[in-house]
């Protein structure tokens, strides 16, 4: 991989040493760091091996310093994609689901991912996936079981039950 050339790095090494000093920001200092050791002459190669970072990471890191300087090492806000279920109903899902669906209007004795998904359509008005569903579940600490298949249930056949021929008689 090819070396990163930043201008005056001489100068850099001691201004971002000094930064570094007085940051209180973990990441932050981590890219600090690691621009640090690009200036010293280090290969992103070499600097994503020493920091445990992938080469494509460190490349990022040195990219944004060329285009917006110390800038570009911040941490910037993520707002991250807005939950779809307030607190509040969150809350009463959780009432819901330790209710039998029949209680609520349902055919189905048990809970699963596409009634739950049909459920909060209904009641809610939103729209998740059956697997946004089955995290659910999960994260209102739930647990999905299914029921026992008709032949685990099953009596073991007794002495006059199943024969591998048919009786004939003649």
């Amino acid at each position: 991989m090819r070396r990163v050339h930043i201008e005056d790095a001489e100068t850099l090494v001691v201004a971002l040493k000094q930064e570094i000093s007085r940051s209180e920001d973990a990441r932050y200092d981590h890219r600090l760091h690691g621009l640090l050791l690009i200036c010293q002459g280090m290969t992103i190669q070499a600097v994503s091996h020493y920091l445990g970072q992938a080469r494509r990471t460190v490349q990022y890191w040195a990219d944004r310093f060329r285009v917006d300087g110390l800038d570009g090492l911040r941490e910037q806000p993520r707002s991250g994609r807005p939950a779809q279920l307030s607190r509040r109903q969150r809350a009463a899902i959780g009432r819901d689901l330790r209710r039998s669906p029949r209680d609520l209007g349902y055919e189905q004795n048990g809970w699963d991912g596409p009634l739950l998904s049909h459920h909060l359509a209904l009641r809610y008005g939103v729209q998740l996936q059956v697997r946004q569903c089955q995290r659910l579940f999960h994260e209102l600490g739930f647990r999905l079981r299914k029921p026992r298949s008709l032949a685990a249930d099953a009596d073991p056949p007794g002495p006059g039950g199943l024969k591998k021929t048919p009786a004939v008689s003649l």
